[in-house]
């Protein structure tokens, strides 16, 4: 699911923070914008002599897996989102990549694979390059348009991605009982990671609109709150 908040600096960070911040938001913004322009050379340049996942593979572990430090950014107190929101926004991108993309090769497959990819990387480029320069002096109204804009259209395109890559990879996980464990066991424990996948399906009823709504709060207060400024 596309993240509503990020690294956004507060405004009583030390300058050692606010330079740490603005390195991570840039390093972001290129990783992101370096996965876009393979998504792209895929479809349009490059001769495909290799998956699209093959192509994609490090860019996506390495950028998305960092988002993870958004997460300690909220908890520490380093940037004003959300600790719970922000958890909840990544621990969904980082199950698909890391529970659903990296172990099966049914979700490789799947067209969800290239609609996630190409909904995620326009919504990082966006969004940490909003706040890389909103932390070195001024973000000009396009970026912020983009930024709480382009969500309606790639929201819900990331989200349909994200379920036909988990939709892909249950059936896939149901015959090779990966991260599956059955009776009988030494811990007499049992988990059927297919239904997990499953469930992790359904969570998305009633967390996506939530989300996305969010959202939309968030595009009322700053753009609209920009408008009558303007005025």
């Amino acid at each position: 699911m596309a993240n509503a908040k990020a690294s956004k600096p507060r405004k009583e960070n030390s300058p050692i923070v606010k330079s740490y911040l603005i390195a991570y938001n840039f390093i972001e913004t290129f990783g992101w914008l370096y996965l876009l322009y393979q998504l792209v050379s895929y479809y349009l340049f490059a001769p495909n002599t290799k998956s699209l996942y093959e192509t994609v593979k490090w860019s996506l572990i390495i950028f998305q897996n960092a988002a993870v430090l958004e997460v300690v950014h909220a908890v520490i107190r380093i940037v004003p989102s959300n600790p719970l929101i922000t958890a909840m926004q990544v621990a969904s991108r980082v199950i698909v990549v890391c529970g659903v993309i990296l172990v099966t090769q049914a979700a490789r497959e799947t067209i969800g694979l290239p609609l996630a990819l190409f909904a995620w990387a326009i919504t990082e480029v966006i969004r940490y390059g909003n706040y890389t320069l909103n932390l070195t002096g001024g973000v000009p109204y396009i970026v912020t348009w983009l930024r709480y804009t382009t969500f309606i259209i790639l929201y819900p395109i990331g989200v349909t991605g994200e379920l036909l890559c988990i939709f892909a990879a249950q059936k896939e996980v149901g015959e090779t009982k990966i991260f599956t464990i059955e009776m009988p066991n030494a811990v007499n424990f049992t988990f059927d990671y297919q239904i997990a996948l499953w469930l992790l399906m359904l969570l998305y009823i009633p967390i996506f609109p939530q989300l996305y709504m969010h959202m939309f709060t968030l595009r009322r207060k700053v753009l609209g709150g920009t408008q009558q400024k303007n005025k």
